[in-house]
């Protein structure tokens, strides 16, 4: 079984990690920090946004910031095709 995850990779999906800050609905002169982090494709960022439109439709604390940072994992220059197979005892 192939992980979901290796199949986004070899899709073209990056991993992407924002970090969010955003006002305490209660008191919004202090700032909390969300981490999330999921495969994604740079530099449209579809399910950032998904994920950000959700936040601001039914999420109390408005957001202050987004800062993003993605890497794409395997590249097509990390796959090398193999010719032989030496065993060693």
């Amino acid at each position: 079984m192939v992980s979901r995850d290796f199949i986004c990779q070899l899709e073209g999906y990056g991993l992407t990690t924002a970090s969010i800050l955003y006002r305490l609905p209660d008191h919004p002169h202090l700032l909390q920090t969300y981490v999330w982090q999921e495969y994604d494709l740079a530099p449209q960022f579809p399910i950032l946004h998904e994920f950000l439109d959700f936040w601001q439709r039914e999420l109390a604390g408005p957001l202050y910031s987004v800062t993003v940072s993605h890497a794409r994992l395997i590249r097509p220059a990390e796959f090398r095709a193999v010719d032989g197979e030496i065993s060693i005892h």
